[in-house]
């Protein structure tokens, strides 16, 4: 196995293992991870199986679950590794880029060096794959994003951005699922819903899922 795949797996107090592989994140690592999630959800005494980013955390029943035979059970499901494609769907996403929908467009465009339909048509044209979701509910970490289009947090997160938000953060692109402070670059705006209590499963996105942003719109 490269070095890149190996993990730490380590105690988290006495009622949970997290198995932690080093940065950065790739869907090879995803896929170990989704893998090894999917194994333990099987182990006895397993309470709760949470995906993250680059790691697996598990919590157990500390009076009934051996710690030892539960970290050996995660060594092995994560050197086995992922080599199964890719689960999920492949969803669309309407995006209307810049303006109002979009106010972090041109910074985007400065600090890459393109001009503001540059950075759309690369954003629109990627193929993104939901690594994790996280931050609050239906908000999905997608990796995938061209790397010409890398562009730091704000330095000053907004205290408001809206529902709907379609962001760059770092190495990522993301949606905004409901309205929350947050930092990164805004580069649209969506009128999808990512996250409906009424709807089953009340996120739109899952891990392992494909998504395409389709232009609705440029206001550049």
């Amino acid at each position: 196995m490269s070095a890149k795949n190996e993990a730490r797996i380590y105690a988290f107090g006495d009622t949970a293992l997290v198995c932690e592989a080093p940065p950065p994140a790739t869907l090879d690592c995803q896929r170990r991870v989704w893998a090894a999630a999917a194994a333990a959800r099987d182990w006895p005494h397993v309470r709760e199986v949470v995906p993250g980013m680059n790691n697996l955390t598990i919590t157990f029943d500390p009076l009934e679950a051996d710690p030892a035979d539960l970290t050996e059970r995660l060594r092995a499901a994560w050197d086995a590794g992922g080599k199964a494609s890719t689960p999920g769907r492949e969803i669309e996403i309407p995006v209307q880029y810049g303006g109002e929908a979009g106010p972090d467009l041109h910074d985007v465009a400065k600090h890459t060096g393109l001009s503001a339909q540059d950075v759309v048509a690369r954003h629109a044209a990627g193929e993104y794959i939901v690594f994790f979701l996280g931050f609050q509910p239906g908000f999905a970490y997608m990796g995938g994003l061209d790397a010409a289009l890398h562009t730091p947090r704000r330095k000053s997160p907004r205290v408001s951005v809206p529902a709907g938000s379609v962001g760059i953060g770092g190495e990522q692109t993301g949606i905004y699922p409901a309205v929350s402070p947050g930092g990164w670059q805004l580069i649209g705006r969506t009128d999808t819903a990512l996250f409906d209590p009424a709807r089953t499963p009340p996120t739109l996105l899952q891990p392992g899922d494909r998504v395409r942003f389709t232009v609705a719109g440029i206001d550049a």
